[in-house]
């Protein structure tokens, strides 16, 4: 007995290279300054994370991704570099993503960040928040503007 079906599975095998560490990336689809841009993903689910990150990589950029906020704070500590921190606010661990955003805030006051949240106190981030559930390319396309905007203010600078 032999098969008679056949399945492929490609995957993009360009490589970034952010804070000394090998990270998946795309090619960038006619957008020249995508690929130096890198975002943070700050998410506890495995599967919204991988989501995110392979909706953010289509869109050429170099994806960075912590399963909290200690794990992604370690990294920006260690002189991460990141243009946008996209973080959940509810997650294991000692810190929130709002207490991680603010984190983020006092050391580097003109990196951007988003928290994303189903759930979250009124006072617990000033700035909006993206309610769960978002849409997934929405919210890829909006983040990779956000963090072309701030790469173009860091530059001017």
């Amino acid at each position: 007995m032999g098969f008679t079906h056949l399945a492929e599975l490609w995957y993009h095998a360009a490589v970034c290279v952010a804070g000394g560490q090998l990270m998946p990336a795309t090619a960038v689809n006619g957008l020249p300054d995508a690929r130096s841009i890198r975002i943070l993903i700050v998410e506890d689910d495995a599967l919204i994370r991988f989501a995110m990150a392979e909706a953010l990589r289509d869109l050429g950029v170099c994806v960075i991704e912590a399963a909290n906020a200690d794990e992604a704070w370690d990294y920006l500590a260690a002189d991460g570099r990141v243009d946008l921190v996209f973080t959940d606010h509810r997650m294991p661990g000692s810190m929130t993503g709002a207490q991680l955003a603010g984190r983020v805030r006092a050391s580097d006051p003109a990196r951007k960040v988003v928290v994303a949240s189903a759930d979250i106190e009124a006072d617990a981030w000033p700035e909006p928040i993206v309610r769960k559930p978002y849409d997934l390319f929405d919210t890829a396309n909006m983040l990779v503007e956000l963090a072309r905007a701030n790469r173009a203010q860091a530059d001017e600078t």
